[in-house]
């Protein structure tokens, strides 16, 4: 968030009202590289001094989320796999690789979509994989939602509290460290099954070795 300042977002926050935290979720949604969710937390955060109205940001927030996802899905219905496949090429990775991971993406597909919401990275990926992913459009409706409404519960709601506790600066700083955590968490989840192996062949590759005479 280094080219915008909090003080900028409140500025056009009390400018602009629910329209900035609608479009600005909405277009980080859609991969701009707008503070979404710094955003969203001003307006919880100016919700709690009576400058905004609290369910007004919420259903803003919510509304931006739900629509941003929505479109993600539909570009990557339409066009992200060939989009995929061009970046698989570009970094040596084969077609049958990115089908593992589609597939991969496919088992997991409502967990990510849901989970995605708190992340800032899975939160521009999840829908446009899902698309990717041919995940059913209503059971992806149906998750898309449930995320947007408990992320925006759960930021406009800690803002619009604990605004009155922390500074607003901290509040998105602590914000936006737990998303990182979070992040790592699942990078590791995923990663796991693969390191286990490699682990285990190497072990296994060794106890031959040392075998042989």
């Amino acid at each position: 968030m280094d080219w915008i300042s909090l003080d900028t977002l409140q500025t056009l926050a009390h400018q602009y009202g629910y329209w900035v935290v609608c479009f600005g979720i909405l277009f980080e949604n859609l991969g701009l590289p707008i503070p979404g969710e710094a955003i969203v937390l001003v307006g919880g955060f100016l919700a709690g001094e009576g400058d905004l109205n609290y369910f007004g940001v919420l259903g803003s927030a919510i509304a931006g989320s739900t629509i941003g996802g929505t479109c993600g899905y539909w570009v990557g219905h339409f066009g992200g796999w060939s989009l995929l496949s061009r970046a698989g090429r570009l970094v040596n990775m084969s077609e049958e690789r990115l089908l593992d991971i589609k597939d991969g993406f496919s088992t997991n597909a409502a967990r990510t979509v849901l989970i995605g919401r708190f992340v800032a990275l899975l939160r521009i990926f999840a829908s446009p994989l899902a698309g990717i992913a041919e995940m059913p459009f209503p059971r992806f409706v149906f998750f898309n939602t449930l995320g947007a409404c408990l992320w925006a519960l759960v930021m406009v709601t800690l803002a619009y509290f604990a605004g009155e506790i922390i500074p607003l600066s901290r509040l998105v700083s602590s914000v936006s460290q737990f998303g990182l955590f979070v992040l790592l968490a699942i990078a590791a989840w995923l990663l796991w099954p693969r390191l286990h192996n490699l682990i285990r062949r190497t072990a296994l590759q060794e106890a031959s070795e040392s075998d042989a005479p």
